[in-house]
């Protein structure tokens, strides 16, 4: 069943290519013809605004350091990564035209939390995500919950019964709720598999409070029933009349669907999200001035992050205080807690540091990869070193970034390993990331 989710998946990407391939024609017909319009050239040459004075010195600057190195690699920037980065400074525009339109006017105490998120002391402007079985776009988790939302609605027309199970597993976001609902359903179909003859399994009143509870307050549930082949019906109880849900008798020739409907809800899975890494190339003084953190990075609500200025002041006092080595660290674990993410930033030799989003519980392994992806060489051995001067190890890469102390924030200092005997390379990171270097 999870092969046949998969493969639903992939249908729908290759329709989505299929059509952006332009009408069709039959092999025993002319092609069409192009347009007037069209001849002459096979594509539209789109006009460039000419770039800033600090665009021009951010780009002469990576030319300058390309020009060191005597052969360079082809530069294949990636998609994904230009589209995030133009979308990151679309969004910096926007809200630096929206805090010059709010100058005019006091803005009222509900915008406060926009006005942070626009600050120019913010080191990442909001936490990006990616859904490789949805789409290559890079968006923020509510944006990626509409978005998948929607689609999910748009297949129900051409596959109710499976979309209909990822819309209970991926809309509804209480898992316990879920499961309880998931082994509702399972119960209903099993029920009816094997006793076929019993009309009381075939038959849900809607307002029994254990359907209620388990199965009418989720999303998708409705669909689910419908495709198994139920019916919405009034009739008679008691001494009035009532909605029941119904599988009709007829349906019984084709019990099959019911089968294969409880192994689907049964294996399929929430559609999942990937954290982007939000790759950022930082001069020093950019680095220095970029230190704050927005309210997506914390496990708390907007008014408890008001009270953080409070609890700081609570710890400076417990600090003078006489603790235990294990009442600091229970302390420190559970300051830690508050943090949903981990902004990491690598200093290389030449200065420029590389940065990236991370989640508390992704490993270090996780962080070695992201900047690997991103050497011109990581074939080359080296050293990464922590703000304490601990040398991360072999031994440290199954650690989580909590347990290693690097949340929320930290500067790992990159250096090649001493036992390589061949020659520094001056110039680290691939000229494609080093094109994404922020302007001043």
């Amino acid at each position: 069943m999870a092969d046949k989710i998969k493969k639903f998946f992939q249908k729908k990407k290759a329709d989505a290519k299929f059509k952006l391939a332009g009408p069709g024609y039959k092999l025993n017909e002319e092609p069409p013809t192009r347009s007037n319009s069209d001849s002459g050239t096979s594509y539209n040459v789109t006009r460039r605004s000419v770039p800033s004075t600090e665009s021009r010195q951010a780009a002469a600057a990576a030319l300058a350091r390309l020009g060191e190195q005597k052969q360079g690699p082809a530069i294949h920037t990636s998609l994904a990564t230009i589209q995030a980065q133009v979308r990151r400074e679309l969004e910096a525009e926007k809200k630096a035209a929206a805090e010059a339109a709010k100058q005019a006017t006091p803005p009222p105490e509900s915008t406060q939390l926009q006005g942070e998120l626009s600050s120019p002391y913010l080191a990442v402007t909001g936490v990006y995500f990616r859904c490789p079985m949805i789409g290559p776009e890079i968006l923020s988790k509510d944006e990626w919950n509409k978005k998948i939302r929607e689609f999910l609605y748009e297949q129900l027309g051409e596959e109710r019964g499976l979309t209909a199970c990822l819309i209970i597993h991926t809309c509804n976001k209480n898992r316990e709720k879920v499961n309880v609902c998931v082994e509702t359903l399972c119960k209903y179909l099993e029920n009816i598999i094997q006793n076929p003859g019993e009309e009381k399994y075939r038959k849900i009143r809607v307002s029994n409070r254990a359907f209620q509870d388990r199965v009418a307050c989720l999303e998708g549930t409705n669909d689910f029933l419908i495709a198994a082949g139920f019916e919405l019906k009034n009739l008679p109880f008691q001494e009035g009349e009532d909605d029941f849900w119904v599988y009709s008798e007829d349906n019984l020739e084709s019990s099959d669907t019911l089968q294969v409907l409880y192994d689907a809800i049964q294996s399929a899975e929430p559609i999942g999200l990937e954290l982007d890494r939000n790759l950022q190339v930082l001069l020093p003084s950019q680095a220095a001035r970029q230190v704050d953190l927005p309210p997506a990075f914390f496990n708390l609500t907007a008014e408890e992050l008001k009270k953080e200025q409070q609890m700081r002041t609570e710890m400076i006092e417990r600090s003078m205080m006489l603790r235990t080595k294990a009442m600091r660290e229970k302390e420190e674990q559970r300051e830690m807690r508050k943090y949903k993410y981990a902004l990491i930033r690598i200093r290389l030799p030449d200065g420029v540091l590389l940065q990236g989003t991370f989640s508390v519980y992704e490993r270090l392994e996780s962080v070695y990869k992201f900047l690997k992806e991103n050497l011109i060489n990581e074939e080359i051995p080296f050293v990464l070193t922590t703000p304490t001067g601990h040398r991360l190890c072999e031994e440290d890469m199954t650690k989580s970034l909590t347990d290693l102390r690097l949340v929320p924030a930290t500067i790992l200092t990159f250096s090649w390993d001493p036992s390589f005997s061949g020659e520094n390379v001056a110039m680290c990171l691939k000229p494609e990331v080093m094109m994404l270097m922020q302007s001043m």
